[in-house]
């Protein structure tokens, strides 16, 4: 162990040892010279030459303009002993790669420092993801200590559930059984991906999936959106589906992803679902046309922010919001707004082919099937959201609401085809209607 910390000290040791670049640049003025290069533009000039004028100076650089493909440059380098050319880019910054860079300056710095380490400690990258040793040391006892104090900080009997098989009906023939709606809810424990995104750190990183340094000048790893975890780009391809969202990096509640939300606020289901339906089925579910009728849109939008600022502490009581249909507008625009639907992209197709099939049976097992494929937390959401509609259409001789007609409204609201074609979408308008209605009139055998 005292040997692999002395190794990720010397590979900060190396960043810190790297060439330092060196401009070479041109004794005349280039007509020919674009407006975002300096004087280490040498216009056209063979690489026999940019090899000449490089030679002996580790870490020096110049542009040239390429012979081969006159109005495209390639940036000259000196490195090992060698001059490396790479074709060189410019959009409004400079790169070669993935990395832009400000300056062609701080390009050619990060670059030396990511030839120097690779050269130096290549064995040792390579194993940097491979040897269990860097998992164990690394992020895994990071992890622990997040979910350590994660604990340490929730309510002492917090609502969640889990999904046991025996709770599912069985495969073949579908049977009916007694559905537990409002009791006790168990602990729940949904699998996140991490949202990494490319992040450059000032100073001294070290990756907390292996533990080892961060190098490079600018874009040095990956960090995640939604609970913060800094990783090397190739170690975030190993990084568990464990992500636990801190809420102080959740900047709003609507179109926010439906798992990273529940994670969140430590939630079996998001709080707008259950706030929204608790005030409607308070109040409402009597009213005549009850999700079918609009309320005010800037009310509506009201409800957004309220949620967007206070959360749970949001009060859309009838105190504030007389009309009832504010509400039933808020909660389907929360549903239409998810970045990812109730019913998932990824099983829109299976849902659609489902509602095709002519047979009773055959095509509730096939939409059976298609639920136990759904995000736990979309599974959660969409049983939730079936029952109180269950419970809506119990009041169809006041509220006029019946499975067909709650379909109709929720069908485009919970299923979206992927690539958001409008030929398709208007095709499939049908059948996310059927679907919706199915799982209504079958919530108790199909949940």
């Amino acid at each position: 162990v005292k040997k692999y910390f002395a190794f990720c000290s010397s590979v900060y040791q190396l960043q810190q040892e790297a060439p330092r670049p060196k401009r070479i640049t041109c004794p005349q003025e280039m007509e020919s010279r674009p407006k975002y290069y300096g004087r280490e533009f040498h216009g056209l000039i063979s690489r026999e030459r940019a090899d000449e004028l490089l030679a002996g100076t580790e870490g020096a650089y110049l542009i040239r303009e390429s012979q081969r493909q006159p109005g495209t440059y390639t940036l000259a380098l000196r490195f090992g002993g060698q001059t490396l050319n790479y074709r060189l880019f410019y959009d409004g910054k400079h790169f070669v790669g993935e990395k832009r860079f400000e300056s062609v300056h701080d390009l050619v710095t990060d670059g030396l420092i990511t030839l120097y380490i690779e050269t130096k400690a290549a064995e040792y990258i390579a194993k940097m993801t491979t040897n269990p040793i860097y998992q164990h040391l690394g992020y895994t006892s990071l992890l622990r200590d997040k979910i350590t104090h994660r604990l340490n900080r929730t309510r002492s009997e917090p609502k969640k559930v889990t999904f046991q098989q025996d709770e599912k009906i069985s495969p073949s023939p579908l049977s009916r059984r007694t559905t537990i709606k409002d009791g006790p809810e168990k602990h729940c424990n949904y699998e996140k991906i991490h949202n990494f995104k490319v992040h450059t750190f000032r100073g001294p990183h070290w990756c907390e999936y292996c533990a080892n340094f961060m190098w490079g000048l600018i874009a040095q790893g990956v960090r995640c959106s939604d609970c913060g975890l800094n990783v090397h780009k190739q170690c975030s391809k190993l990084v568990p589906s464990d992500c636990q969202p801190d809420l102080r990096r959740i900047k709003k509640v609507f179109s926010c992803d439906l798992t990273t939300l529940v994670k969140a606020h430590n939630t079996p289901r998001p709080m707008v679902l259950d706030m929204c339906i608790k005030e409607i089925e308070h109040r409402g579910l009597k009213s005549e046309g009850l999700y079918r009728v609009s309320g005010f849109t800037e009310h509506i939008e009201d409800v957004r922010l309220a949620f967007d600022r206070d959360g749970e502490k949001a009060d859309i009581s009838a105190n504030i919001y007389s009309d009832i249909n504010i509400i039933a507008g808020a909660l389907k625009l929360y549903l239409r707004d998810l970045p990812i639907p109730v019913i998932t992209y990824d099983v829109y197709s299976k849902f659609i082919q489902s509602a095709k099939i002519t047979d009773p049976d055959t095509r509730l097992e096939a939409v059976h099937d298609g639920l136990l494929q759904l995000p736990p937390a979309h599974y959660e959401t969409l049983r939730y959201l079936m029952t109180h509609l269950k419970r809506v259409t119990m009041y169809e001789k006041d509220n006029y609401m019946n499975s067909e007609n709650l379909g109709i409204v929720f069908g485009p609201t919970l299923m979206q085809p992927p690539d958001l074609n409008t030929l398709t979408t208007l095709n499939d308008m049908r059948y996310q209607k059927l679907i919706v209605q199915l799982l209504i009139e079958h919530e108790d055998i199909l949940f």
